[in-house]
């Protein structure tokens, strides 16, 4: 019997480090989280843009490491550990 080949799935598409947002870009997703209401999501792409965190470990972050005495800040910067 012939071993089959397998064809890798990322053949033919983009690969490695994309291009940063650009401020319009930045802008634009802000304002359409903000007219759909979805908080929990600006507050994390804002969180994201602010601290330039990765996505896993924005995962990883609880209340607590943003909330300071209680309550939670406007805006944090988190910080790699």
């Amino acid at each position: 019997m012939e071993a089959q080949q397998r064809q890798p799935w990322n053949k033919g598409k983009l690969v490695g480090q994309k291009a940063p947002l650009k401020l319009r870009d930045i802008w634009a997703i802000r304002s359409r989280l903000q007219l759909r209401h979805r908080m929990r999501d600006l507050a994390l792409f804002n969180l994201a843009i602010d601290s330039k965190l990765r996505a896993c470990d924005l995962a990883k972050l609880r209340v607590l490491d943003i909330a300071h005495g209680g309550h939670i800040a406007k805006r944090a910067v988190g910080s790699l550990s």
